[in-house]
């Protein structure tokens, strides 16, 4: 039988609703990776994935496919336990920035291997390069001194860690099947558990800012990746977390790292505070430390002592001053009342326009675009007061960003129109 029928016989199996087998997987992932099965193939049998769905027996073998075609580090000469944390992303997801310095600070190595953003927001590696000297790409030998010596590591992923998700990747995202939640979870977790951390947070956004919108799909999500990681031996947890209003009170790169940085000096909003303290103590519960608060980590200033270090150690300035955008403009409030609505699609589209984000891997970012919140909702505002603050340095970007945020922010008379959403909506366990 030739390699060219094989492929055929697997898009036809999955394409009739069958279960494919270890070896049928195995095979299909691996002659993928080495381009012996052509792009129009896979995107079928991806088609079929998405149609039809995978069992967990298929999803974990699929995702071990996944984690065979490359390498996988190794932190276990490491003189403290590892914990990584993961979010499926959202607008103003800054929380990384203070996380992992924290957890380090707590005892526990944080190796966190990170992307670029593509879509409203820069990804964390975006935000970091604001940072005046910092960089992101280092080799293995780097990421374990640093995990050894300084405890946190935010760097680019090597492209030597699941080369097959990087191929498929951008075939589903021109096909079509990005929303398949096998080929979802099995993109992530295949480079977490090649990231070789010990325990794993997951962060599964819902709402209008996330890419999943409704519960239902999140927890399913989300169950299926902590599936996935027990089955691999990793001590995984999620939290479904509200992604309908932005986290904190900026979106864009500079401005994310300066909040950050306020979270980590004991102040900052109390929902960045509050996440970045929840997930914390998951990740510390899930490396087996369960015998330091970190909260008071970030009230003596040992997580800020991380941070600098870390910052450091990636030739960045933790002194340096963020990169300030060369123009403003601001919204007002239009009338007395509550703010009932700030929606976070609305504000990740304006601060996209405004050049936070990106559309094509290869689009520059600005540093100190964004927007800055003066209001979040349930607060009470006034006529004529500051609700949101727009920076670029490209004026002309305004207009579209104001069209972005028409019918996104909403103020009612009074409150009995605003309903609060939990933070923290569901915990998903093994």
């Amino acid at each position: 039988m030739t390699e060219r029928h094989d492929a055929v016989e697997v898009v036809v199996t999955k394409r009739d609703g069958g279960v494919l087998s270890d070896a049928q997987i195995d095979w299909v992932v691996d002659a993928y990776t080495r381009g012996v099965v052509a792009d129009e193939q896979m995107s079928a049998l991806a088609m079929a994935i998405l149609l039809n769905g995978m069992t967990r027996g298929e999803i974990s073998r699929w995702t071990a496919a996944m984690i065979a075609s490359g390498e996988r580090m190794d932190f276990s000469g490491l003189s403290r336990p590892t914990a990584d944390k993961h979010s499926t992303g959202g607008v103003g997801d800054k929380i990384t920035l203070p996380l992992a310095p924290l957890v380090a600070a707590c005892g526990v190595a944080v190796p966190q291997l990170s992307g670029r953003g593509l879509g409203h927001t820069g990804g964390t590696l975006d935000k970091l390069e604001a940072i005046p000297g910092w960089r992101a790409d280092l080799g293995n030998e780097e990421i374990l001194a640093q995990l050894e010596d300084v405890g946190a590591v935010v760097c680019a992923a090597g492209s030597g860690l699941a080369p097959a998700d990087k191929k498929l990747y951008s075939l589903r995202d021109v096909t079509g099947t990005v929303e398949s939640i096998p080929l979802i979870a099995s993109s992530i977790m295949s480079k977490k558990i090649a990231e070789g951390t010990g325990a794993l947070v997951l962060d599964v956004k819902v709402g209008s800012g996330a890419f999943m919108k409704h519960v239902g799909a999140a927890r399913e999500l989300a169950e299926t990746m902590v599936a996935l990681g027990t089955d691999a031996g990793v001590t995984t947890v999620a939290l479904l977390t509200d992604m309908s209003t932005p986290l904190g009170r900026t979106a864009g790169n500079g401005l994310e790292v300066a909040e950050s940085v306020d979270v980590l000096a004991g102040g900052g909003p109390a929902d960045v505070v509050d996440l970045t303290l929840a997930l914390a103590r998951e990740m510390l519960r899930g490396a087996g430390v369960d015998d330091v608060d970190p909260a008071d980590r970030l009230a003596d200033g040992s997580a800020m002592d991380v941070w600098r270090r870390m910052v450091r150690a990636q030739g960045g300035d933790p002194d340096a001053p963020m990169p300030a955008a060369k123009e403003t403009h601001t919204v007002r409030a239009e009338s007395d009342g509550v703010l009932t609505r700030l929606d976070a699609m609305a504000v990740g589209l304006a601060a996209w326009r405004l050049g936070a984000g990106r559309a094509r891997k290869e689009d520059p970012v600005q540093a100190a675009a964004g927007v800055v919140m003066h209001a979040k909702p349930g607060d009470r505002v006034t006529a004529g007061q500051d609700l949101l603050t727009l920076h670029t340095d490209e004026p002309e970007r305004f207009e579209r960003a104001l069209d972005a945020l028409d019918g996104g922010v909403e103020v009612a008379a009074d409150d009995t129109s605003y309903t609060p959403v939990p933070l923290v909506i569901d915990r998903v366990a093994g």
